[in-house]
């Protein structure tokens, strides 16, 4: 009873592991599922006429040990067959990749290559004239890793949405979103993930206009966690245009003075509160430049460096 038991419940197993596996193994699994046959239909016999013999029981394991070991290989030869590397790509200077799925890829530009790369994708999505993408087969092409070229810290504001602006896919940038495109801690570790483990080689604060975050910042708002967020803004509201009287949100100019100067105060936040960041900039590694989306137009204007 117990021989049954097992041999019944090891054929349960060999199912479980055959149904997920590649086509290319049928031979092996048709082998081993001849050998269970044949162990499960001997012991069946013996059961039915009450004559088990032990010599045959042995046999009938000995063919179960053989399956196992079949569909073993099989599944081990399949799991190392789907992790093995994938040959490496070879991408000459000076290309920019259709998509971002090689390391080469990254290897292969330059910052100033990765910003110019990004302004005439502004000016493709302004012209109504984005470049076809299949998401598909973009999210096929990156499963394995990730090699994106540019990192973006931008505002939630749902009509700045940076990849669709800058005409970018699946694969091609990093976008870290917080109301004021403000960073802190968390958005200063995650850029420098992105820049020295990642590979990323372009940093782009892009603000927008009619922020809301602004606004707030301008008219003194309070709520809740929105509250402290705000309190980061506000010292650069208050540096700007000390000359101007109505400082509130109902001054559009000085709405969009106050846009302009968080966001170069954002770039200048980055190079002073990670030494990790600046001294990539500083070798030239990286670059980390300041821009604004006009959510009139869609187009985006961009800041010099530095």
């Amino acid at each position: 009873g117990a021989f049954l038991k097992e041999l019944f419940h090891s054929f349960f197993v060999h199912f479980s592991f055959t149904q997920g596996s590649p086509k290319n193994d049928d031979s092996v699994h048709s082998c081993a599922l001849k050998l269970w046959l044949s162990s499960i239909k001997e012991c069946l016999i013996m059961h039915t006429q009450k004559k088990f013999n032990w010599l045959k029981a042995s046999s009938a394991s000995l063919r179960l040990s053989i399956a196992c070991s079949f569909t073993t290989a099989a599944m081990l030869g399949s799991a190392f067959a789907a992790d093995a590397p994938k040959p490496s790509k070879i991408v000459p200077k000076g290309t920019m990749c259709q998509t971002q799925d090689a390391k080469a890829c990254q290897d292969a530009v330059t910052p100033d290559m990765v910003l110019k790369s990004l302004e005439r994708g502004n000016q493709r999505f302004v012209a109504g004239r984005p470049t076809a993408k299949n998401y598909i087969k973009q999210v096929k092409a990156t499963a394995a890793g990730q090699f994106p070229l540019a990192s973006i810290v931008s505002c939630i504001d749902s009509r700045a949405p940076a990849e669709i602006v800058f005409d970018q896919g699946i694969g091609d940038v990093f976008n870290a979103r917080i109301a004021g495109n403000i960073v802190n801690e968390d958005i200063l570790g995650s850029l420098e993930f992105a820049s020295k483990v990642a590979g990323s080689k372009l940093i782009v604060v892009l603000g927008h206009t009619s922020c809301g975050a602004i606004k707030g910042a301008c008219d003194d708002a309070k709520l809740g966690n929105l509250t402290g967020l705000l309190g980061k803004i506000k010292p650069v509201a208050a540096s700007v245009a000390p000359d101007v009287k109505d400082r509130s949100s109902k001054n559009y100019e000085f709405v969009e003075m106050v846009s302009a100067a968080n966001v170069k105060a954002t770039v200048q936040n980055i190079r002073d509160k990670s030494p990790v960041l600046k001294e990539m900039e500083d070798k030239g590694e990286i670059k980390i430049v300041g821009a604004m989306y006009d959510v009139k137009t869609g187009r985006v204007l961009w800041y010099s460096p530095k």
